[in-house]
């Protein structure tokens, strides 16, 4: 009798559970069923929230005083402080390397070198940066780049533009890793020219790979393609804005005194504590150098047996020094870094007018919209299987409130508001292809090195002391997921622990 009453107690919960699998979740405000065939098949996601894509960093946004923290010994006075906020983004934790920059060109050879050999062509470092006239660098022309030696070493001899490009490539080539570990494509090297794996291309319909099981479409009960409201498909790789990169490098969070304590000190010169270019602690680090700069006149690694940054050139990516707070490498040092921003001298006038845009901060807005047909689709992509795009004219937006011009570099600075006119090589050395680099690198002095100074480069050039790194935009809260970020790709966790102080 007890075994008959423990079967029909353990039957009946078992239908208690089955009949709670299938109950629906209904809208709040309709009552219609979500996910089911028979109501129409509105889907609706049980999203865990963004994943970190590979070599990324979540950076947790936040407010914080932008420009110089220390005295402006250049007189430039472009970078005067004023408060911003920062909204929550991803940071490469390295700077792009030579391995993965040739990784990237391998790629581009392979699918593009037999019809388009100038993309290829187009996308190669420029090692001839290395020459200087009255300096024996020769080998470095040849070896930098290409040997083995250096694979870990940061690219450099890439501008602005093939920085860009390098971006747009590793979005692709991300997400079409994400379909394959999903079982939604097989992996597919026979890729070539205008038929190649595009994010966008993907989404518009105008690519369907090799499929190897597509999702359910709740619709009609079959199987569909990847959307971009499924959440499966990370955002866009880019370069981080000015403001972005200068938020991350001081990393203030290492400044909060008391764990979810809310105050925090926001003044660094470094992207560590301290007023001195050395570790500071009483341990076995005491007086070590803390980022790749040059000491002094002729001075770029110290004296043999006693070498100071033990980097004459550029050092390799990960591990040759400590980490900032929220984990990311060569923020001060090393190498300057391209970001997003047009260069502008910023005067206590032009803060007055930008007062209002104090949240994620960039100049260099320049508006594209896709080119669509008569049904209001994507056209035909192009010859390298890009969707295409056009800038948007003026008179597109001129009834709109938030923005009335399609480029707006010059907004409040070199308008007709503004009466400033910037003519590169006539009036002043700044020109709309004027690029800001950040971070200071292995030729520079420690003045440099501090994150709210800033430079800037004509994007079409390239220098052996710039190089990237890749960000991007964080989707949903700010905080984070609850499981830290829920890396898909299993990246090994960074052991070295210490950080600046």
């Amino acid at each position: 009798m007890k075994k008959l009453l423990k079967l029909g107690s353990l039957l009946f919960l078992s239908l208690l559970m089955l009949s709670s699998c299938s109950k629906k979740e209904k809208s709040a405000t309709t009552g219609w069923n979500y996910n089911d065939q028979k109501w129409g098949g509105f889907e609706k996601k049980d999203y865990e929230g963004q994943v970190a894509g590979p070599n990324l960093v979540l950076i947790q946004g936040g407010t914080f005083s932008m420009g110089v923290t220390d005295q402006d010994v250049t007189f430039d006075w472009n970078a005067i402080p004023r408060r911003v906020t920062v909204s929550s983004f991803y940071m490469d934790e390295t700077e792009v390397s030579n391995i993965d920059y040739k990784e990237y060109l391998y790629w581009i050879n392979r699918v593009f070198g037999e019809s388009y050999p100038e993309v290829y062509l187009n996308s190669l470092p420029d090692t001839l940066v290395w020459r200087e006239e009255l300096s024996y660098n020769e080998p470095f022309v040849e070896t930098y780049f290409r040997h083995p030696s250096y694979d870990n070493y940061p690219v450099v001899g890439v501008n602005w533009n093939q920085a860009n490009e390098y971006c747009k490539w590793r979005t692709d080539r991300v997400n079409e890793m994400i379909l394959i570990e999903k079982g939604i494509l097989n992996p597919s090297t026979e890729q070539r020219d205008q038929d190649n794996f595009n994010s966008e291309a993907y989404l518009a319909g105008q690519y369907q790979g090799d499929v190897r099981k597509n999702l359910k479409d709740m619709k009609t009960g079959g199987e569909r393609a990847v959307r971009f409201e499924d959440g499966i498909m990370l955002p866009s790789y880019r370069l981080p804005t000015e403001a972005e990169w200068e938020y991350a490098a001081l990393a203030l969070i290492g400044n909060q005194e008391n764990e979810g304590d809310e105050l925090i000190s926001d003044r660094r010169i470094y992207p560590w504590n301290g007023y001195t270019v050395r570790y500071q602690r009483r341990d076995k680090y005491q007086g070590q150098i803390l980022a790749n700069f040059k000491r002094g006149r002729g001075d770029y690694m110290g004296m043999a047996g006693r070498l100071n940054d033990k980097a004459h050139i550029p050092a390799p990516v990960r591990g040759t020094y400590i980490p900032n707070d929220f984990g990311l490498y060569h923020m001060a040092g090393n190498v300057n870094e391209w970001t997003m921003d047009l260069y502008r001298p910023l005067t206590s006038t032009t803060l007055r007018d930008v007062e209002n845009h104090d949240l994620n901060p960039y100049r260099g807005g320049k508006f594209k919209t896709k080119i669509l047909d008569e049904d209001g689709r994507p056209v035909e992509k192009d010859s390298v299987g890009r969707i295409r795009y056009r800038y948007v004219e003026d008179d597109e937006v001129a009834t709109r409130e938030n923005y009335k011009k399609g480029q707006v570099y010059n907004y409040l600075d070199g308008d007709q508001e503004s009466y400033v006119l910037y003519e590169f090589g006539k009036s002043t050395l700044i020109s709309d292809k004027s690029r800001v680099i950040k971070g200071g690198s292995w030729a520079d002095r420690a003045f440099w090195l501090s994150p709210g100074t800033r430079r800037f480069k004509e994007e079409d050039k390239s220098d052996r002391t710039i190089g990237f790194r890749c960000a991007m935009t964080r989707t949903g809260g700010p905080a984070g997921n609850d499981d830290a970020g829920g890396n898909v790709f299993k990246n090994k966790p960074n052991k070295n622990k210490r950080r600046y102080k």
